[in-house]
């Protein structure tokens, strides 16, 4: 065991001096990516709603993607129809690539404890690394697409304490295991996340004598953050009443020199009387069943129903989403226990969602990762990616409170010059780690008219189709454009 730690202490040592050469070795490691060839882009408004679903259910469409779809069936509505129960089920999906460009990614795959055996500078260029890899070139796009949803709703700032190195478990273990499962499964997974009893002082939530009060920061998040809502209907004594069925989980951490990162109930130092949350009853004696029974009645609550109805409505239709799809997408959260593909079949089947075309604004993170899927990039993320991300403030993991980054595009509109640097440096192939080839990315797209409907999803207008003529870097002018930032 000591001979393997110290391998892997040389090995993350040695990534973390010479950073610059770690993109050779990946693409070294690499199978050949897949060929840049002739493909089809939308030409009218028959195929704007295709247009629309890869916008929605993807991070940005990359070439040859509108035509794959199109030739799923006969109709659009058939076609769209297919990818959606195609994207719901990952695991049929042949992701051999993205795995291939995650795996010299050592670190961040490794067991709890061993994590703590590399610098946590270097789990966080893996992870951040990982995020963009993975949004760009997962064929697994709306597994993807959930995993940014989830990282925003369980916000973990991989930057305190020893989160540094427990966020990559739980990125690992919690969000992407569950992205597309049911959400008491997540949420309990959440719960007992090292890195969430760490970010949220659970681990601090113990009663050992009467005069010890409950720490109520996880209990307060639980639900006004990851279930009822701030408007859920739940009172300072429900927070209250949360935070004793909590106490007496916690974790280990570097205080200890075997066994970091194990979970376990403290029975010594849980509140053992009884509790009563949101009006329901829960009996003294049940030690750790305390906590299944909290999230059993926090998960099954309408106001958690409506909640996560409404910020998945948030993501993928509007920022002001139509209340009777909130609806409809709570009543399905409702009657199927909470299983996240039955939410998102209803959302992207009700009426209001092919009607909210163009109506969201890209966040930074959506911004770049779409920008290189539709410049056809082979990317393996390095330092002027995340140099962009910073810039823009949207580097994965490092919102500082609980809340998460905002959810709303209008937010973030003060990035705007910099998301023009950003394409601006892209198209001109100064994004390190990054390859692209805008000249046969025209070509294959049939020319720069084209180019510019590939990147837009609809034919340019003729003022946008002038002032691509006008410069020498039509995809430049493209991806910086504001068609290119709404979706």
């Amino acid at each position: 065991m000591s001979g393997s730690l110290t391998r892997r202490r040389l090995i993350g040592m040695a990534a973390a001096a010479v950073p610059a050469a770690s993109c050779g070795r990946i693409r070294s490691l690499l199978p050949s990516p897949p060929e840049l060839v002739p493909f089809a882009v939308p030409s009218g408004s028959g195929d704007a709603r295709i247009v629309h679903f890869l916008n929605r259910l993807t991070w940005g469409m990359a070439p040859g993607d509108f035509a794959r779809v199109r030739a799923m069936a006969r109709t659009p509505e058939e076609a769209t129809a297919r990818f959606v129960e195609e994207q719901l089920a990952p695991e049929s999906i042949d992701d051999s690539y993205a795995r291939a460009a995650c795996a010299p990614l050592e670190a961040i795959r490794q067991p709890v404890p061993e994590l703590f055996e590399y610098k946590p500078s270097q789990l966080d260029d893996e992870l951040t690394r990982q995020a963009v890899i993975r949004a760009v070139h997962s064929r697994r796009q709306l597994h993807e697409v959930m995993v940014g949803f989830w990282s925003d709703h369980f916000n973990i700032d991989a930057s305190k304490l020893d989160c540094q190195w427990f966020k990559a478990a739980d990125d690992r273990d919690v969000i992407r295991k569950h992205a597309l499962g049911k959400f008491s499964d997540l949420l309990r997974a959440s719960a007992l996340s090292p890195a969430m009893l760490f970010y949220l002082d659970g681990r601090s939530n113990l009663k050992v004598s009467p005069a010890d009060r409950p720490n109520e920061n996880y209990a307060r998040e639980l639900l006004e953050l990851h279930t009822l809502g701030v408007d859920g209907g739940y009172s300072q004594r429900d927070v209250m009443e949360a935070a004793r069925c909590l106490t007496g989980w916690t974790v280990t951490g570097r205080e200890v020199k075997l066994g970091i990162g194990r979970v376990e109930f403290r029975p010594a130092a849980h509140d053992n009387g009884p509790k009563t949350v949101l009006g329901q009853q829960i009996a003294g004696g049940g030690g750790p069943a305390d906590l299944e029974a909290l999230l059993g009645i926090v998960t099954s609550h309408p106001s958690t129903a409506r909640f996560i109805a409404g910020k998945l409505c948030r993501w993928f239709m509007a920022d002001q989403p139509p209340a009777s799809a909130v609806s409809a997408v709570a009543q399905s959260f409702t009657s199927s226990g909470g299983d996240l593909r039955s939410c998102l079949r209803t959302l992207f089947s009700t009426a209001e969602f092919p009607e909210s075309q163009g109506m969201k604004i890209k966040r930074p993170f959506h911004f770049v990762v779409s920008a290189l899927r539709a410049s056809g990039a082979v990317t393996h993320a390095g330092g002027t990616v995340k140099r962009a991300l910073r810039v823009m403030g949207h580097v994965p993991f490092h919102y500082p409170t609980p809340e998460g980054p905002a959810p709303d595009g209008e937010s973030w509109l003060a990035t705007l010059l910099h998301r023009w640097d950003f394409a601006a440096a892209l198209a001109s192939g100064k994004v390190g780690c990054s390859r692209i080839h805008p000249q046969r990315l025209t070509d294959c797209a049939g020319g720069i008219p084209q180019l510019l409907s590939h990147c837009f999803g609809r034919p340019p207008t003729a003022d946008e189709l002038a002032a691509a003529g006008a410069t020498n870097e039509p995809l430049a002018l493209a991806l910086a454009a504001p068609a290119f930032q709404t979706f």
